[in-house]
């Protein structure tokens, strides 16, 4: 059913395919991230009784058993689900509960509402203060020499004689989280399980990423709790006992 208040839902784990363009009925194009939802089911549930807080397990993808950890293994065993490429937590609220192996759909998001998209960055190894921090550099003339891209006085004089913590300096760039807030999803294939949003979103292809309703944007009559595609299979009754 979908709901007019703002409750949080769970967000959905995808997979970073590619970036392209998308026309409009308006015949304009938009540039657009292609993100693959594949096999995304809820693994397990944490409620307010049992952990303190309340949360959906999901994974996405398919993985051999050879290369499962035997605790992960015990873990999907006890819930009958074969095992996944990736397993993400989302806090949702107590009423947002799905139950366990059901499968979420792509149209848990609809088209025109907005999202935040959480992915690890790729990563640009060492670099300077001009390509991490947008430095300006030095002056091109006027006496300097050989040191138009560094990044100048680092500190102040003998008080405090050191440098200060977080001060922006040459180092590591990339391979960080980050999210970015309020991308529009612009189209929605069920069939092929792909969500289109608006823009450029962090990671390289391949990389799996993490979407949510946007915190800042809030959008009415959405699927609630969450647009199931496979609800989850009841067991099997037991078999009866053979006829003396």
């Amino acid at each position: 059913m979908p709901t007019t208040t703002k409750k949080l839902r769970t967000g959905l784990v995808v997979e970073k395919l590619s970036m392209g363009r998308f026309f409009t009925a308006k015949g304009e194009h938009v540039p657009v991230t292609y993100l693959k939802l594949e096999n995304c089911q809820v693994v397990g549930q944490c409620t307010q009784e049992k952990n303190g807080y309340t949360a959906l397990q999901l994974g996405i993808g398919s993985v051999k058993p050879k290369n499962v950890a035997k605790p992960q293994k015990g873990h999907y065993a006890k819930v009958k689900i074969e095992p996944k490429r990736k397993l993400v937590e989302f806090r949702v609220s107590p009423d947002a509960l799905v139950e366990v192996g059901a499968e979420i759909s792509v149209t848990h998001f609809v088209p025109g509402q907005y999202v935040d998209v959480s992915g690890i960055t790729i990563g640009k190894g060492f670099a300077g203060v001009m390509k991490r921090w947008n430095f300006a550099g030095l002056e091109a003339s006027h006496g300097v020499s050989v040191s138009h891209r560094s990044h100048g006085s680092t500190g102040n004089r003998q008080d405090p004689g050191r440098v200060f913590k977080n001060k922006k300096m040459a180092g590591h760039m990339g391979v960080e989280r980050v999210t970015v807030q309020n991308l529009k999803i612009v189209h929605v294939d069920e069939a092929e399980g792909l969500i289109l949003v608006q823009g450029a979103v962090p990671g390289a292809e391949g990389a799996f990423l993490e979407v949510r309703d946007s915190v800042k944007r809030f959008t009415k009559d959405l699927p609630f709790p969450a647009a199931v595609k496979t609800s989850a299979q009841a067991p099997a009754p037991a078999p009866e006992p053979a006829a003396a």
